[in-house]
């Protein structure tokens, strides 16, 4: 694909990672992620912000999405200022260098029912 698809900045309104989970770790984990494509001929830097209800933003946390690929970035393994809190709201801004697609996908497996969540982030 020669044309770069997406926005440079994205915004996911609505956070949170349960702390309770069921299934074996770590693919039935509760969590959140991103899901990044970058369908350009550049790397993207992407950066993410998180915001809260309570507190001052943390971030920004920084990966790498490499031309042509796609990757799924959970938000529980964001360690890098801080990691993210279980079981507290917040709220994502996404930039990045280049264009790309976001989408946000949460798994809540604090039940035996399973719950899948997807949908798009918001393109700023």
């Amino acid at each position: 694909m020669k044309k770069s698809i997406g926005n440079t900045l994205w915004a996911i309104p609505e956070g949170y990672i349960p702390s309770g989970s069921t299934g074996p770790a770590p693919a039935m984990t509760s969590h959140e992620t991103a899901c990044i494509l970058n369908a350009g001929e550049e790397d993207a830097q992407v950066q993410f912000t998180i915001f809260f209800s309570d507190r001052d933003p943390v971030g920004p946390y920084r990966v790498t999405v490499p031309a042509r690929r796609t990757k799924h970035v959970r938000f529980n393994d964001l360690s890098d200022p801080a990691p993210i809190p279980l079981d507290t709201d917040y709220a994502c801004i996404i930039e990045s260098t280049v264009p790309v697609v976001v989408q946000h996908t949460r798994l809540d497996s604090r039940q035996a029912e399973n719950a899948l969540l997807s949908t798009m982030a918001y393109p700023v």
